[in-house]
């Protein structure tokens, strides 16, 4: 079961290009937030070493 705590609540998530930034927009986003992202400081080109 889906809940939609965050129906009517806006959420800004910086780094939302990859990683855990881009998992906390679509789970907020689920949840019923309209959300505004950001890629990050690296345009969301994140770098694997």
């Amino acid at each position: 079961m889906t809940t939609q705590r965050f129906t009517d609540k806006a959420a800004l998530v910086t780094g939302a290009g990859s990683g855990i930034g881009r998992a906390v927009a679509l789970a907020l986003a689920a949840e019923g937030a309209n959300v505004v992202v950001s890629p990050g400081a690296d345009g969301g080109r994140s770098t694997r070493r």
